[in-house]
């Protein structure tokens, strides 16, 4: 079945091309054909972030090439119709301008054409096309491209600031979700470990966690990596910076136990792009503390029966990267904080 404009879905399902019967994130193919129906908006599309989990795991299959890089991510979305990583399961998000309003849309929505925007779902559901790779960021996660996109009635967007270079609004608006999930998650006076505390992701939560426990929390950033360690300390957003390997979840137990005197913590949020970081999250909360799983790349089955396994009793949370006003609100973070607003341009622009 190929994609017809006739009967169109505000989920995109008119779209999928196999299975039929699920929506276009769960689909293996759907149709990225560039004729857009009523209810569709069609955009041009100047760069891709690449959700980490998924470019991490491209980025090491390739070897580091950037043209082998480029010959994954194409193969993907030629394949596809999306940028959906066959291994990780994830996307990632894009920007570009608005090319394209559907008629049913036409005045109902705050775009007009020309408008540039954010797209807030995830790339493993957005009908795609590449028509050329201009520069791939092997350590940003990004690839500027020329090419078109179509974003579904449903789907959630963000106009880009005018006051934060693109660049760094992409970065962040990729992750919006986990800083504005970790305000929701953690109170004064709260144990905090964000593992991955030195990445894109995790330096937003240190920050945000260090905002929320206040005078009598404590924050505790986890990173295999001295740089990261390094740069948590310097910052002065963690409390303690521990350079420790995640899937070594033993290890992680150890060194959170001796920074915490045997408590653990209240809330572990795990930011990370690798696998099997599920039992150093679940050893390092306290029984009845909560777990906010923003990666990628975890396994749900794993966290799950690992929790069961060793008898923790904890609540575990999945990652939706949505949560209502979360864009806004992580651009916000940048303008309150010189400091912080400077990291991130230093590593995106």
């Amino acid at each position: 079945m190929q994609f017809s404009p006739s009967a169109p879905s505000p989920f995109g399902i008119h779209r999928v091309i196999e299975p039929q019967g699920v929506l276009p994130q769960g689909a293996w193919k759907i149709s990225n054909a560039m004729e857009i129906a009523d209810n569709e908006i069609l955009i041009d599309v100047s760069a891709l972030n690449i959700d980490s989990a998924s470019f991490t795991q491209i980025k090491k299959e390739a070897g580091g090439d950037p043209a082998r890089i480029e010959a994954a991510v194409r193969g993907i979305v030629e394949q596809r119709g999306k940028m959906h990583n066959p291994v990780t399961g994830s996307g990632g998000m894009l920007i570009g301008s608005v090319a394209q309003i559907g008629a049913a849309l036409a005045g109902k929505i705050d775009l007009q054409v020309g408008d540039k925007i954010a797209t807030l779902v995830s790339l493993s559901l957005t009908p795609l096309r590449i028509d050329a790779v201009k520069k791939i960021h092997v350590e940003k996660d990004q690839i500027e491209i020329s090419g078109r996109a179509v974003l579904f009635e449903t789907g959630l967007y963000a106009k880009l600031p005018t006051d934060i270079p693109e660049n760094v609004a992409l970065a962040i608006l990729d992750v919006a979700g986990a800083p504005a999930q970790t305000a929701r998650l953690v109170q004064a006076g709260d144990t905090v470990v964000v593992i991955g505390g030195g990445g894109k992701s995790g330096t937003l939560c240190v920050y945000e966690a260090k905002k929320r426990v206040g005078p009598n929390g404590l924050v505790i950033g986890v990173s295999p990596f001295a740089k990261d360690c390094e740069r948590m300390r310097e910052h002065g957003w963690v409390d303690h910076a521990l350079q420790v390997d995640a899937t070594n979840a033993v290890a992680l137990m150890e060194a959170v136990s001796a920074v915490t005197g045997g408590r653990m913590a209240d809330v572990v949020i795990n930011c990370v792009n690798i696998q099997n970081t599920e039992m150093g999250s679940i050893l390092a909360t306290r029984d009845g503390g909560k777990i906010y799983f923003f990666s990628m790349a975890t396994s749900f089955t794993a966290a799950a029966l690992g929790a069961e396994g060793v008898g923790k009793d904890i609540e575990m949370i999945v990652g939706n990267g949505y949560a209502k006003g979360h864009a806004a609100f992580s651009l916000a973070l940048l303008r309150e904080s010189p400091r912080l607003r400077q990291l991130f341009e230093e590593l995106y622009v």
